[in-house]
């Protein structure tokens, strides 16, 4: 599939692109917060709710069955999608911060005092609070993964760090911030050599390139709906079954047990154990038709369009006096956190945004890399596939139109 023959095709799929903010066209460079979503994924939602709204697993009529089909349907999707050896293996959440609170919540009766912890200064919050509230509770202790000067995790430290108190390696993907693609599989084998459990945050990850969980070898991967074209409200949690046959039920109610009467209750099988209460069942049947959409493309052409979308950002960085990009790491997705000396990143963003321009600013949910790098903050402009590179011309001439403003 030649995707430049189709690059205005798949805008056309998107409809929040064609509108103009401020009188000027559209250009959405903030796809790492949420990405946009295709026709085909509101048409999904729409019909489901149109067509077949009901509550799944329960039903004994028409509309229930279509729903629970549409439902699981999309559970095997996701198998399909992340390679998983077992549709068990899938767990709906409302997103990877749940996704991950599960897992450390139901780690947390491994761990005695003294027991460790590895991160790295790079990890969102969502990968960073949940380990530190399951710490306070058992004496664990966090032991952090320094970044190099380019953003990089280096193999040779978390050997340094790891030892016989070593319980749980948890680490990013791909990094929000540094667009910095982490060698996992590598950091993965180590820690599994050492009986280390692993658990990776795949938020970054799943829209910019095929991830096969069998390979990787992870014990937990986990990503959510928005970020991958998908409807918010919806994550996935996926886990080798032996592992989550070992965990505890998250939460109680509904759909997650077998059997209740009050001199106690037994939990359902697997992968309804975590899933209580009415699940999200539009939000599956969007996801599901974002996999679809991806599916239908050729994602190699779609990696190599977001590569020279990347590269061309690069090349023109040196055309904005003062600019300084965050995270020049060797392997990124494309990503560009930067600052512009003399100006605030809120009021970098503010003025894009006159001109039509999406960009993110501020610490993005990674407090402590903005302490290691001593900055309050970046702008930050991520882009997907549906972006161009016109646009990304057009944010330049924009950063450079800002700082002549302030000159």
């Amino acid at each position: 599939m030649n995707y430049a023959a189709t690059q205005d095709t798949i805008r056309q799929d998107f409809p929040i692109l064609d509108q103009l903010v401020h009188n000027k066209p559209l250009i959405y460079l903030d796809s790492a917060a949420s990405a946009q979503k295709p026709q085909a994924v509101i048409d999904s939602m729409v019909h489901y709710y149109q067509q077949d709204n009901a509550n799944v697993h329960r039903g004994a009529h028409t509309l229930g069955d279509r729903a629970t089909q549409g439902f699981e349907q999309a559970r095997d999707a996701v198998q399909h999608f992340l390679n998983a050896a077992s549709r068990k293996e899938i767990i709906w959440t409302k997103g990877t911060t749940e996704a991950i609170n599960l897992v450390a919540n139901g780690l947390s009766g491994l761990f005695k005092a003294g027991d460790e912890i590895i991160l790295s200064e790079m990890e969102h919050h969502a990968n960073i609070v949940p380990w530190q509230m399951m710490a306070e509770k058992t004496g664990a202790v966090i032991r952090v993964l320094p970044i190099n000067e380019a953003g990089e995790l280096n193999h040779d430290q978390l050997i340094e760090l790891l030892n016989p108190r070593t319980k749980v390696l948890a680490i990013t993907h791909v990094s929000n911030v540094l667009g910095t693609i982490n060698p996992v599989k590598q950091f993965i084998a180590t820690a599994k050599a050492a009986g280390v459990i692993t658990v990776i945050d795949g938020a970054q990850a799943v829209p910019h390139f095929a991830v096969d969980v069998q390979d990787l070898d992870c014990d937990f991967y986990a990503f959510s709906s928005h970020k991958l074209f998908g409807p918010t409200g919806l994550g996935v949690l996926y886990g080798k079954q032996v592992q989550l046959e070992a965990l505890p039920p998250y939460q109680g109610g509904g759909e997650m047990i077998e059997r209740v009467s009050f001199k106690g209750t037994t939990f359902n099988e697997l992968p309804y154990k975590f899933e209580a209460g009415t699940p999200p069942i539009a939000e599956a049947i969007g996801l599901h038709a974002a996999l679809s959409y991806l599916q239908a493309l050729d994602r190699q052409a779609l990696e190599q369009h977001e590569r020279a979308l990347l590269a061309h950002a690069k090349e023109l960085v040196s055309s904005v006096p003062g600019m300084r990009v965050i995270g020049t790491a060797a392997e990124k997705v494309p990503v560009i956190s930067f600052l512009i000396e003399g100006l605030h990143p809120s009021d970098i963003g503010t003025l894009l945004d006159q001109q039509g321009i999406a960009i993110r600013t501020g610490h993005h949910c990674a407090m402590p890399l903005m302490e290691k790098l001593s900055i309050p903050g970046t702008a930050r402009a991520s882009f997907a596939f549906y972006n161009t590179l016109e646009e990304v011309d057009s944010l330049f001439k924009a950063l450079v139109k800002i700082q002549n403003m302030f000159a």
